[in-house]
C-alpha cells in the first residue's frame, strides 16, 4: 500500500509542525507550504498530492481565494481539499464548502475527525 501524501498549507510553522507530526504518526507522507501562492506553484507541477489541508486565514491569499484557484488547475480538480479554520463560527462550514472545500475541520484539530476525513482519500 502506498503512503497517501497530504499537502499542508498554513502560514504558521507551529500548525504545520503539529499537523505533520500527527499525520506522520498515522503513516501519511506530508509536504508543507507556508503560503497559498507557494502551494499553487507546487500544485501546477505533477507532484503527487492525495489531499490538501488549507488554513483559511492567511495573509496575501486566504483559503477562500486559494481553494477555487486550486480547483481550477486541470490536474487538481478532483483533489480533496479540507479547510482548517480557527474561526469555527456558525456559517463557516458553509462558507468553506461554497469556496470549494471538500469538508472542513476546526482548530484545534480533532485527530479522530481528521483521520475520518482522510480515510476517504
Amino acid at each position: 500500500m502506498t503512503m497517501k501524501r497530504v499537502l499542508i498549507i498554513d502560514d504558521d510553522a507551529r500548525n504545520i509542525f503539529a499537523l505533520r507530526a500527527t499525520l506522520r504518526a498515522k503513516s501519511f507522507d506530508c509536504m508543507a507550504c507556508s503560503s497559498a501562492q507557494e502551494a499553487l506553484d507546487l500544485l501546477k507541477t505533477n507532484e503527487v498530492v492525495d489531499a490538501i489541508l488549507i488554513d483559511m486565514m492567511m495573509p496575501e491569499m486566504d483559503g477562500y481565494e486559494a481553494i477555487p484557484r486550486i480547483k481550477n488547475l486541470p490536474n487538481r480538480s478532483d483533489t480533496p481539499i479540507f479547510s482548517v479554520t480557527a474561526q469555527a463560527m456558525v456559517g463557516d462550514r458553509e462558507k468553506c464548502l461554497r469556496a470549494g472545500a471538500t469538508d472542513y475541520i476546526a482548530k484545534p484539530v480533532d485527530v479522530d475527525r481528521l483521520m475520518q476525513l482522510l480515510s476517504q482519500i
